[in-house]
């Protein structure tokens, strides 16, 4: 694992260190957990794509001639 050094402005350093105490956490742990999700999102998005896919396509419904029109919809 490697470390890094970051520059944060004083008071926002002390709100994000309460916090961290208001989780039982700390500061490295929460900028870990948030780096760390960062760094998947897109990988969980791209899996997610995929799976809605895979059951578009294995799905047995299907959609019909469309019969009606806009003005249809709206009539009153």
């Amino acid at each position: 694992m490697s470390n890094i050094t970051l520059s944060v402005d004083d008071k926002v350093l002390a709100i994000v260190r309460r916090r961290a105490a208001e989780q039982n956490s700390s500061v490295n742990a929460l900028v870990r957990e948030y780096l760390t999700n960062l760094a998947t999102q897109d990988e969980r998005a791209s899996r997610a794509r995929l799976r809605i896919r895979e059951l578009s396509s294995a799905s047995r419904g299907r959609l019909g001639k469309k019969a009606w029109t806009r003005d249809d919809l709206h009539d009153r």
